[in-house]
């Protein structure tokens, strides 16, 4: 418990004032509750003394009185606990997502997406119930068992000790049950996760399930899934509802053990009628928290669980953050590149191993290679989506893991292989990270991208809603989306890492006119599998194995007479049949 309250002590800290005044009306209910039996005291023993009219209207106004100023604080307990319980989960939620936007491509390989959006809803829902009916039920229950036993103490001691005989049952419950209850709800969390990711994995991928003719198969799997969560739920059930009849029935032997203890009290004259129905007028007020005790541990179990969940995100760090004293760009960027001695490693695997090379600001250079060869991985290390193993990357002599990484970031567009869009317009989705831009900046990218023809087709324009990852839109739209977006944020290094995979040969050879004026002075990273896209660049390096087996200009490559000049005579032939 102590971690889950390093977790929410800042978060309760800052709600210090609203948590003193719901615990402060909290303390004066109780006070005012426990005074209730009190009266009915001195009321019932003072008629015994002869019926009075006035004293019996004085009676009836103090009790008035007293549920009166009970039911007034009360309503402030709630309103500022549960209100305040509202607010931080607004505020753990919050943290939770800003935590998610700094972790890196490592973290998101850990964890599943649906896992994560278990955790951002089901389980801050927990932690909210802990925060507000859970402490404010456990503490109100805790005051009105200790107020009214030291008064039945202090009013019959042996009759309270008799009354209070199944308390250390009680206890031994709670314990036992608490344990399994917490035990059984991570185990729910748990399938919750793996629900919510089974359900997010299908319909990102529902066409790929329709294509391959598996809609039965998936909803078989989800409903194995779907068994086991019922089932653990079911279990919880089973714990929970043996634990309330238990505190139920030693409840009742409780309310027993007063009336016969205490009817042969009040026969013997050791006790007065009004002591009598004091205790159980008490008894009766201590059936409540006993009850709702069940309630409350079953709260507090799932709400630590949850919180545990919790930590375990929040305790994941970046592998690439800032650091504290980051050096920064100044003046313009030149954007000379230069790898030394590079290697990457995934794994047992190696990605990159000894890549050194330099790239001339303001020069347009070409990776080509196999599938898998390193490509990819090559240029991800310039915006630092991920950091090398060995060597340096060095930007404008810089190196990058001594620069902020949002800084660096606002220098280059880059264009990802696989392209992803946002459920908004094209101009939200063009304007991404341009909060300035503007129309007639956002249909000259645009333009230079190729899209402005299939703009001019969409009903809607610039305003056409694209749908979830840009459903409605063919690849090669996509694409040029992505590649506008990048346009406009007028970097200084642009990487259009094979962006152009989805587009026709014309399409490319027009998108490549119109970025040749765009990329004149900035420094140019294309990686394509077609020659007809790189064959101008300033220079053509070849990948293979994760190291540099060729480099040159297009001429120098075909001279060479390896993989490049192989892989030009090959589109060459494909050219010529696809003309037959």
């Amino acid at each position: 418990m102590k971690e889950s309250f390093r977790t929410l002590a800042p978060l309760l800290w800052v709600h210090r004032r609203g948590l003193g005044l719901g615990m402060g009306s909290l303390v004066l209910k109780d006070l005012l509750g426990a005074a209730l039996p009190l009266v009915i005291k001195a009321g019932v023993d003072g008629l015994r003394e002869g019926f009075r009219f006035q004293s019996l209207l004085w009676f009836g106004v103090a009790l008035l009185g007293l549920s009166a100023a009970k039911g007034f604080f009360q309503y402030w307990m709630r309103v500022q606990l549960i209100g305040i319980s509202r607010d931080i989960e607004y505020d753990l939620r919050n943290r939770l997502f800003g935590h998610l936007m700094r972790m890196d491509h490592g973290f998101y390989s850990r964890y599943r997406t649906g896992d994560i959006m278990a955790r951002a809803t089901n389980d801050l829902n927990a932690v909210r119930m802990m925060l507000g009916p859970g402490i404010m039920y456990w503490t109100e229950t805790s005051l009105t068992f200790v107020l009214a036993v030291a008064v039945m103490l202090y009013t019959d001691w042996q009759l309270t000790l008799v009354a209070l005989a199944p308390a250390p049952l009680v206890s031994v419950a709670v314990i036992v049950f608490g344990r399994k209850i917490h035990a059984r709800f991570e185990k729910i969390q748990a399938l919750f996760s793996d629900i919510s990711s089974r359900v997010q994995e299908n319909l990102s991928g529902v066409r790929v399930i329709r294509a391959y003719v598996q809609e039965e198969a998936e909803m078989e799997q989800f409903a194995r899934l779907n068994q086991d969560y019922i089932g653990q739920n079911l279990k919880l059930g089973v714990t929970s509802g043996l634990f309330m009849p238990m505190l139920e029935a030693l409840i009742g032997m409780a309310f027993l053990i007063v009336l016969w203890a205490g009817g042969k009290r009040l026969l013997d004259g050791e006790i007065t009628l009004g002591s009598f129905m004091m205790f159980n007028v008490y008894m009766g007020m201590l059936t409540w928290p006993m009850i709702a005790m069940g309630w409350v541990v079953n709260l507090m179990q799932r709400g630590k669980a949850s919180v545990e969940r919790l930590n375990e995100i929040f305790q994941q760090q970046p592998d690439i953050a800032s650091r504290e004293r980051a050096r920064r760009l100044g003046g313009t960027v030149r954007g000379e590149i230069e790898f030394r001695n590079v290697r990457v490693r995934y794994g047992a695997g190696v990605a990159l191993n000894g890549v050194s090379l330099k790239l001339e600001a303001g020069q347009t250079v070409a990776i080509v290679g196999h599938t898998g060869s390193g490509k990819s991985t090559l240029v991800q290390l310039i915006p630092r989506l991920i950091d090398p193993s060995e060597g340096t990357v060095l930007l404008d002599g810089v190196d990058l893991r001594e620069l902020d990484p949002a800084e660096l970031r606002h220098q280059i567009g880059f264009v990802p292989q696989e392209t992803f869009l946002f459920s908004a317009t094209l101009r939200e989705n063009i304007a991404f990270g341009v909060e300035t831009a503007t129309t007639e900046e956002i249909e000259r990218a645009a333009g230079i991208a190729g899209l402005a023809p299939d703009i001019e087709g969409f009903p809607d324009g610039l305003n056409t809603r694209v749908g979830e990852r840009g459903i409605t839109l063919s690849g090669g739209q996509k694409q040029r989306t992505a590649i506008a977006r990048a346009i406009v944020r007028n970097p200084r290094i642009l990487i259009l890492d094979d962006a152009l995979s989805s587009v026709d040969t014309l399409t490319e050879e027009r998108i490549l006119n119109h970025l040749s004026g765009m990329m004149r002075g900035r420094t140019t990273i294309l990686i394509s599998h077609r020659v007809s896209t790189v064959r101008n660049a300033d220079r053509i390096y070849v990948i293979e194995n994760g190291q540099v087996a060729e480099s040159g200009t297009h001429e120098e490559l075909l001279r060479a007479g390896g993989y490049y000049a192989d892989l030009h005579q090959k589109q060459l032939l494909e050219e010529e049949l696809e003309a037959i």
